[in-house]
């Protein structure tokens, strides 16, 4: 073998794993959301069908655009967040900086389901929240969180809200600790304000740290499952139901097979797109 096949064959473990146990489900997935199948008997080929159901169905078109308004929570508002406590903590190096990391990290490493569980008991109409609210006065305010078809979506929002923000928050500090402090030390002494040095130093020295927490929270968003399904199952009613809890309802309990693998994969299309276009708008080029 020539020396130039040499570094290909060391990749070859690797692709086969990722060819195995990603591309092959992928491809199944394609395939079964080409037929009307219950999981179970013969299948029916109706091409496209179960995409223009997609399209065209209500219940789905409403799951999507809740997994969008997750996006808010679980990305935009972590980041605003995360910049504004990591720009705070290293403009004034505070002490103990390290253990600040470890704590404001301890949501992502936590099983979702035992935070869905937690949060659920916080948001119970007997719980912690409604407790504090009535002891401060805030009686008006207290209600199911979980039942209000206007508050449920926001509740399991704020749940991602608070998960995301460290792993943001960790992850803007690293960025902003390459900058030298000599530039910070530079713009105070030509009368640069807060504002002013976050603008022109720190905001540009994270564009890469940026572009990594908006892929992986907005993929945290639209694939969200386990905080739904154990937080709400998809309700009151249908104001919770997001992609990722359709295709598991259509696949195991109503088996409608071909519709939720079209769901999983127009969800595969989306979060790639979505976060393609974000990294090309975020992500610093060599070039600039």
């Amino acid at each position: 073998m020539t020396p130039r096949w040499r570094p290909w064959l060391y990749l070859v473990p690797a692709i086969v794993v990722y060819g195995a146990f990603l591309l092959y489900p992928i491809g199944r997935s394609v395939q079964f959301s080409l037929y009307e199948w219950d999981g179970l008997g013969a299948s029916e080929f109706v091409g496209l069908a179960n995409y223009l159901g997609v399209l065209t169905d209500a219940g789905l078109r409403a799951a999507f655009g809740h997994a969008l308004v997750l996006i808010a929570f679980f990305a935009l508002l972590p980041l605003a967040l995360g910049l504004a406590v990591a720009a705070v903590l290293n403009r004034a190096r505070v002490r103990g900086l390290g253990l600040f990391r470890t704590v404001v990290f301890v949501p992502q490493v936590l099983a979702m389901v035992v935070v869905a569980v937690a949060w659920r008991a916080i948001y119970a109409p007997d719980g912690p929240l409604n407790t504090a609210l009535t002891a401060v006065g805030l009686d008006s305010l207290t209600r199911a969180w979980l039942g209000d078809y206007t508050w449920t979506l926001p509740a399991v929002g704020i749940v991602g809200t608070w998960v995301q923000t460290g792993l943001v928050t960790v992850l803007m500090l690293a960025g902003m600790a390459r900058v030298p402090r000599e530039q910070y030390e530079a713009a105070r002494l030509d009368g640069a304000g807060p504002v002013r040095e976050f603008v022109a130093l720190t905001l540009p020295s994270v564009r890469g740290e940026i572009a990594v927490a908006l892929t992986l929270t907005i993929v945290a968003a639209l694939k969200t499952f386990d905080l739904v399904y154990v937080m709400t199952a998809g309700g009151p009613g249908n104001s919770t139901t997001v992609p990722a809890y359709e295709v598991f309802q259509r696949a195991f309990r109503t088996g409608q097979v071909g519709s939720a693998a079209a769901v999983a994969i127009t969800l595969t299309v989306l979060i790639f797109g979505l976060n393609l276009v974000i990294n090309r708008l975020v992500e610093p080029r060599e070039d600039r």
